[in-house]
């Protein structure tokens, strides 16, 4: 497996790591729930270094770009990252990510299990373009601060005015002639940010957070991301989003622009005027066990269809879950069955997403 630059630090202070997606990572470190509660009440600091970081230089790359990506791209301006899918020609999304313009170049964050794909898929739509596609993923680092308490404590750490930052800007800096970028984004529903720096820094930062007054800033690790995730009704690849679904059914036509011609657009077109079969939903469960990925779905008795994610909400005290169903089942209040370890468990349709700051 592939460790991090930052795996010393997680063995240090005692993670337990696990095998995800071919890197040794931290699962968690004190627990699951209560670095989940820290993350919504105070900080958070998550190492995120898994994710593919795909840099693109040359005078075609907004070209390229705008033809493998749904989002309108065309528009952004330097500072400014905008989430997207890169998909099939059927419509099915190969990944969803994260599409940056830097003022002399552009960057994609990619997830760690379709690094690979993405960079096969990215090298073939390239050729002929004057494009120069450099996987920069295992020479940075890159770290999401994520909770109420990380704005203020970066205001006075940090020289650049993250304070300031819209959500999906992006501010550059320079530590002893090293460039670093600071995002305001993440995955957790709070506030926060992502930064990317140069691996040979991870030294530096490892010594840095426990400065960062221990009480506030603390490290969590993926299955505490991945219950926070889940409450504020983010997808996550391999369970809402595969390449045999749609950004349309997933319900995230907003990254989506029907108007320009990229790859899937026509096929995802038809999908529009057809009507949609299914629809990606939030669903709560009576009592407090969990919907397993893949639990069937049921209306009457009759299988209508599957859940995608669940979990018991730290937050909420209650059992939730994404489900993809008939599309005629979507609306909020529909009554439903879950299948829980082979017994029908009463479950309601509700607006996504479960949590949502305040």
């Amino acid at each position: 497996m592939k460790r991090t630059p930052l795996f010393d630090f997680h063995i240090q202070y005692g993670a337990k790591m696990v095998d995800f997606a071919g890197w040794e990572m931290p699962l968690l470190y004190a627990g699951i729930v209560e670095e989940h509660h820290h993350t919504r009440q105070a900080a958070s600091v998550f190492d995120v270094s898994h994710m593919g970081r795909i840099e693109f230089h040359g005078a075609d790359v907004e070209k390229l770009l705008q033809r493998v990506c749904t989002r309108q791209l065309g528009d952004a301006q330097p500072g400014q990252s905008r989430y997207s899918h890169v998909c099939n020609e059927s419509g099915g999304i190969l990944d969803d990510v994260i599409v940056s313009r830097y003022p002399d170049h552009w960057m994609m964050v990619c997830n760690a299990s379709n690094r690979e794909r993405i960079l096969n898929w990215l090298h073939r739509h390239a050729e002929g373009l004057d494009v120069r596609i450099e996987d920069i993923t295992e020479a940075t680092l890159m770290i999401a601060l994520q909770g109420p308490q990380v704005i203020p404590l970066l205001s006075q750490k940090l020289p650049l005015p993250v304070a300031d930052l819209k959500r999906y800007r992006f501010l550059t800096g320079s530590y002893m002639g090293i460039t670093y970028s600071v995002f305001r984004s993440g995955y957790t529903g709070e506030d926060g940010v992502e930064i990317i720096l140069p691996a040979n820094m991870a030294a530096m930062i490892a010594g840095y957070f426990p400065g960062l007054e221990p009480e506030n800033v603390k490290p969590a690790g993926l299955g505490a991301r991945d219950t926070l995730r889940l409450e504020a009704g983010m997808p996550l690849y391999g369970h809402e989003l595969d390449e045999n679904t749609d950004s349309l059914t997933a319900g995230l036509g907003w990254c989506v622009d029907l108007n320009k011609d990229f790859i899937g657009a026509e096929a995802m077109r038809k999908r529009v005027a057809a009507g949609l079969e299914r629809k990606l939903v939030g669903i709560e469960l009576e009592g407090r066990r969990i919907a397993r990925h893949r639990a069937s779905v049921f209306h009457g008795g009759v299988p209508v269809g599957e859940v995608t994610s669940g979990t018991f909400s730290p937050t909420l005290q209650k059992s939730i879950a994404m489900a993809y169903v008939r599309a005629d089942l979507a609306e909020p209040g529909t009554r439903l069955e879950v299948d829980v370890a082979g017994k029908p468990t009463g479950a309601v349709v509700v607006k996504l997403p479960f949590y949502k700051r305040n």
